[in-house]
């Protein structure tokens, strides 16, 4: 009698212990997971800054350079085709995240084309509104980056989690998924050439 319950007690314990140890991995790949979306949607939040102020841009700049029309027009149909690349944040995959990343590139290489236009109008750069859009922008920018940044940490830290034995199991039986990470875009390591 006594060793059945001895032996029912080390199988209780074995038990409760695997329990208590697959309820801790799977709660930390789940604080991991929730943190990776949260700093997704940080990277959309200023995405969709940037979004906002490209309208108040283009009107400022129409307003002085009405014949750049074509400029104009990439600006306003480079930004609609980012706006539309959206990603579900539960489903953060390489490819996802790279399509999203080639729509903001190029709304990022129209609003440089943009931004250059103000060298041909002296008038347009000594206008406060440009000059306080441009200033907004470029501190958008900044924000851009540091939130990829952010992003990019929480992601190497989830796919961490995922991939770390014995977590890895508790992953797989549970679906948890590597997610994918901003990446430079083709080209970037080639700097611009610059010609006066």
């Amino acid at each position: 009698m006594k060793k059945k319950t001895i032996i029912l007690i080390a199988v209780a314990a074995v038990l409760i212990g695997s329990f208590v140890w697959v309820k801790n991995v799977y709660n930390k790949l789940v604080s991991a997971d929730e943190n990776a979306q949260s700093m997704w949607s940080q990277v959309e939040n200023v995405y969709q800054r940037r979004a906002d102020l490209i309208p108040n841009l283009v009107a400022t700049v129409k307003g002085y350079a009405a014949h750049e029309s074509e400029t104009l027009e990439s600006v306003v149909a480079a930004r609609a085709k980012a706006t539309q690349v959206t990603i579900d944040p539960s489903n953060l995959t390489s490819e996802a995240v790279a399509e999203f990343n080639e729509a903001q590139g190029e709304l990022s290489t129209a609003l440089g084309r943009l931004l250059l236009i103000q060298e041909n109008y002296p008038e347009l750069k000594a206008n406060e509104n440009f000059r306080d859009l441009q200033a907004q922008l470029e501190g958008t920018e900044n924000r851009i980056a540091t939130e990829r940044m952010k992003f990019n940490q929480a992601v190497k830290d989830y796919n961490t989690s995922i991939r770390k034995f014995p977590d890895n199991i508790i992953a797989s039986v549970f679906g948890f998924e590597k997610k994918g990470y901003f990446e430079a875009q083709a080209g970037a390591e080639t700097a611009p050439k610059v010609e006066f």
